[in-house]
């Protein structure tokens, strides 16, 4: 069976909210009106909409549970084995490049549970895992999050996801090795501006929301939102919230793509901080030197402008930049 891909749900979510028939929708992407009408029933939200980076987060989540009825044959055990070994990837990394690339795979719990099995009767597997299996004592299809009154991703207006105002930002944490040392990163989703703070006293709630909020208490005015993940390092986030009076959103589990642009600005920032080096006082003292480097480079998507240009084009009169400090 022909699976819908993510450019057909974009067709769909537009044809639809014109008010295109199942069958016209079905013959503007080449396929049948039973599978527009199965994708529409099968993906909407509660209130009868249709996101198309929603339901691809749905289909993929489907994907996953499925997984769990699929047998742990020798050909899935070799990909396990390979990408655990070779290149150190997590459970939960090896199921979404499977998932992206329609490569047969289990669910992500089913392959803990292999890691486990193995240590049980002697193996290594484990050791390849950046937390060596010590803190994994809740199956991973449960909600580890304790965050109250959470407002998700799907909540979003399209203006947001398609980047049509500015104002709404990306928001997450970059942690050194051994988990010592964190720098909080943000950043702008129009203007691609990025800035970075190290926290010294660590990433319990508080701290990081204390950050957030000294970071972007300058441009207030014209924080409307920020997005970031479902680390309980944001459980903060009425706090943020009400400081800035914007609102802040969370993506699903284990959909970092849902805030892809503070990763790739996350990636920059390890060309300075590299993923092998504890973060400390002393390797953070060139952060501001840093993001203004970052902030200074024509982006292609920009069309070649630098992000500094393009933020404080829409701030005005021009703020002091928020400091890493």
């Amino acid at each position: 069976m022909k699976h819908i891909n993510k450019e057909q749900r974009y067709v769909i979510s537009t044809l639809y909210k014109r008010g295109y028939s199942k069958t016209e929708i079905a013959e503007e992407i080449g396929d049948h009106k039973t599978s527009v009408g199965r994708e529409l029933k099968r993906n909407a939200n509660k209130k009868g909409g249709y996101n198309p980076n929603a339901a691809e987060v749905f289909a993929k989540e489907r994907k996953e549970r499925f997984g769990l009825k699929r047998k742990f044959k020798k050909s899935i055990q070799k990909i396990v084995d390979d990408y655990l070994t070779k290149e150190q990837w997590s459970p939960e990394q090896i199921v979404g490049y499977c998932l992206n690339n329609d490569i047969q795979m289990v669910s992500i719990e089913r392959i803990y549970q292999y890691i486990r099995e193995d240590k049980k009767n002697g193996g290594i597997l484990y050791k390849n895992l950046r937390h060596k299996l010590k803190h994994r004592k809740r199956p991973v299809g449960e909600d580890k999050s304790k965050i109250k009154d959470k407002i998700s991703i799907e909540q979003r207006p399209d203006k947001v996801n398609n980047r049509e105002e500015f104002g709404h930002f990306e928001m997450d944490l970059v942690i050194g090795k051994e988990h010592k040392g964190v720098v909080l990163t943000i950043t702008e989703r129009v203007s691609k501006m990025f800035m970075c703070r190290y926290l010294p006293k660590g990433k319990s709630a508080i701290n990081v929301a204390n950050a957030v909020i000294d970071m972007l208490l300058p441009y207030k005015k014209i924080v409307h939102s920020i997005t970031t993940d479902n680390g309980l390092e944001f459980a903060e986030h009425k706090l943020i919230s009400n400081k800035l009076n914007a609102t802040i959103y969370f993506t699903h589990p284990y959909s970092s793509w849902e805030k892809g642009q503070i990763e790739n600005m996350n990636k920059l920032l390890r060309q300075y901080l590299p993923k092998n080096e504890v973060i400390n006082i002393n390797n953070t003292l060139n952060l501001n030197k840093i993001q203004t480097k970052i902030n200074n480079r024509p982006r292609k998507n920009l069309n070649y402008e630098k992000p500094v240009d393009v933020f404080f084009n829409f701030v005005k009169p021009k703020v002091a930049f928020a400091s890493w400090i």
